[in-house]
């Protein structure tokens, strides 16, 4: 079993350098596997999408919480680490171009030394998504071929070039450079809680993380990614599942259910503190029930010392 956390971004602290980088060297030290950032591009004030994860329809994070973008913070991360896995969680893919990113996305993983992983969703809240220029209601379909268009642009084409033919992108002869570490490219994982998240997982995922869905609801969604994977063509048990919990209540009892269900991999959000020792302290904790390396406690290092 493979543990990451998740950047813990309610605490406002996500975006401040010093105290990031500390948290992520103790996640790294801990042997956490990897760290997980998420995404908004905006927050529109007012929004009346309805999150799908919380009863009350409204995130946890406030609308004006420091957001970083997820793959800047990464390819910060990446230079203050030397073994965490930087992850995306979600990544909204229709608030982006894919071939820009395909660059930057390869040009993480590369600098990193092959540690991206990306887990990509569509996105719940209408208003960020057509802020960003993108209908809504095509997001699914341009979220398909944009994951498309990325593998296109990683696999080794010279001297030709990829080309695309799409609804949405189209081109003909591109080289994008440099390639990811791996020869099949930054794994792509799908996370969602709807059926066409599951089925996406299926036909085009490396992994899968269904979020929010627990009992029946979660096998009813795996059962949905195997039937389209096996659809498509391809070996359902070859997608990684990755499954959710908490920092502070993750035992190897409970790390064990989710194995049982099928989990590779558990994704731990923290408690929210926004004090960084009690948040080491949470991490050492953690790791030490799960038998990871955990160090000692050590005192928060002064301000500017981090990195």
């Amino acid at each position: 079993m493979r543990y990451a956390v998740m950047v813990p971004t309610e605490t406002g602290r996500a975006a401040d350098p010093d105290w990031i980088a500390a948290y992520a060297r103790h996640a790294e030290a801990c042997g956490f596997e990897s760290i997980v950032a998420v995404e908004h591009a905006v927050v529109v004030s007012r929004y009346s999408s309805e999150y799908p994860y919380d009863a009350s329809g409204r995130m946890e994070l406030a609308d004006d919480c420091p957001i970083p973008d997820p793959l800047d913070l990464l390819a910060y991360l990446a230079g203050c680490t030397k073994t965490l896995g930087l992850a995306t969680g979600v990544l909204i893919l229709p608030n982006h171009h894919p071939v820009p990113l395909a660059k930057r996305l390869a040009t993480i993983d590369r600098l990193s030394g092959g540690r991206l992983r990306v887990c990509a969703g569509v996105g719940w809240m209408r208003e960020e998504i057509e802020a960003c220029g993108t209908d809504f209601g095509t997001r699914g379909r341009r979220t398909d071929e944009s994951i498309d268009v990325l593998r296109a642009l990683w696999a080794e084409t010279a001297p030709e070039g990829a080309s695309h033919d799409g609804e949405f992108f189209r081109f003909s002869g591109a080289m994008s450079y440099p390639k990811p570490v791996r020869p099949d490219g930054v794994p792509i994982h799908i996370g969602g809680h709807s059926k066409p998240a599951a089925r996406r997982a299926g036909r085009r995922g490396d992994g899968f993380q269904p979020l929010g869905l627990h009992g029946d609801a979660l096998q009813q969604s795996l059962a949905e990614m195997r039937r389209a994977a096996e659809d498509a063509g391809r070996d359902p048990d070859a997608i990684e599942l990755t499954l959710g919990h908490a920092v502070t209540k993750i035992d190897p009892a409970r790390a064990a259910k989710l194995e049982a269900a099928g989990a590779s991999r558990i994704v731990l959000a923290g408690s929210g503190a926004a004090d960084l020792q009690q948040q080491r302290d949470e991490l050492s904790a953690c790791a030490e029930r799960l038998g990871l390396a955990a160090p000692t406690a050590t005192a928060v290092p002064a301000a500017g010392a981090a990195r």
